[in-house]
């Protein structure tokens, strides 16, 4: 085991944060981790993993723990299902280039988010019409107090949007080791409601789409819109898209007649927070080394410099605008290390 000291976290997190790890450690086994979480001279610990959900803003003074757990197998199938055992250190869209190339559905949609699977259902992580509860069966966490590891099914993971059991009550009590997934080896269902899949369908000719021909649509959208974290530092969708309840909605439909919105379900509507933020001059726009992306506006991105609280103060004055123009709440979706 080789425990490092002052180790910068810039190349462990997707926004390029520059803040140090008093002490840095990295786990490939489950043994190993349990070892780790027993060590006293180390009380505080920080657990990362592919650091894509994340904004750090300061220095980390606690041992971090670099999940690296690998293994991606089959534990249970029949002619018409499969179940898919993925550890948690596995990065997330490889996993779901695994599944296609197996000729495996259900991750489709999903393909491009960035981050590793054991982050996965913390986020409930979702995309075009599809979330990550949809295929979930079960994961293995192993418990920070006691070094034990416990199942989760779908239900006991209590997913909710983007929202788990691992970012509410059992926030900080779990780690988690490995993920299930149920996917189809036939008769797959597409997801292609969404108007921007259909439209990059067309445009490619495509009338009877495969799972690859979702997975390229999606590729393809997100790469127009979503810079590459490798290029600029960033985490993706900064902000949820909001729910309001249908009195609310009225109010701000008679005011907004031309805005986009989803109907949840007959109380409950969805406006896409990207227009929410765009509607208030963020789009494009630059504070210093934070700004706003040029082609989403729900993407923050660091130029090259920027501090976490630097991204931090930004986002609150993106929340206070939208509040004041809309009268709506947007919450971060990104996990806030204060």
């Amino acid at each position: 085991m080789n425990i490092q000291e002052n180790i910068s976290l810039k190349n462990h997190n997707t926004f390029g944060i520059d803040v140090k790890a008093r002490f840095f450690v990295e786990i490939t086994g489950l043994v190993q981790l349990q070892k780790v979480l027993e060590l006293k001279a180390y009380p505080k610990k920080f657990i990362i993993s592919g650091g894509s959900n994340m904004l750090l803003t300061k220095d980390i003074d606690a041992l971090v723990v670099h999940i690296k757990l690998k293994g991606i197998s089959i534990v249970e199938e029949n002619e018409n299902f499969v179940e898919v055992k993925a550890m948690a250190g596995e990065n997330w869209h490889e996993l779901v280039m695994w599944s296609l190339d197996q000729g495996f559905g259900g991750l489709e949609n999903l393909s491009l988010i960035p981050g590793n699977v054991g982050t996965a259902p913390i986020q409930n992580i979702g995309a075009y019409g599809v979330e990550l509860k949809d295929v979930f069966v079960s994961c293995a966490a192993m418990e920070v107090k006691t070094g034990e590891l416990e199942g989760f099914d779908n239900e006991a993971c209590e997913f909710g949007y983007r929202e788990s059991i691992f970012k509410n009550k059992a926030k900080g009590k779990y780690i988690i080791t490995s993920v299930v997934l149920k996917l189809t080896k036939k008769d797959h269902v597409l997801h292609t409601g969404y108007g921007s899949i259909e439209n990059e369908l067309k445009d490619k000719g495509i009338v009877h789409p495969t799972i690859r021909d979702i997975s390229d649509a999606v590729i393809a959208i997100r790469r127009s819109k979503l810079p590459d974290p490798t290029e600029i530092g960033n985490s993706g969708s900064f902000f949820k898209n909001p729910v309001i309840s249908r009195k609310a909605f009225d109010k701000f439909i008679k005011k907004n007649p031309n805005a986009p919105f989803y109907e949840v379900d007959d109380d409950q509507f969805k406006i896409p927070a990207g227009w929410l933020v765009e509607q208030c001059g963020f789009k494009g726009k630059r504070f210093g080394e934070a700004g706003v992306h040029e082609k989403q506006a729900l993407v923050l991105v660091n130029y090259g410099g920027a501090t976490g609280k630097e991204i931090l103060d930004l986002s609150k004055k993106i929340q206070e605008d939208v509040q004041k123009t809309f009268k709506i709440k947007i919450q971060p979706e990104v996990n806030i290390i204060k």
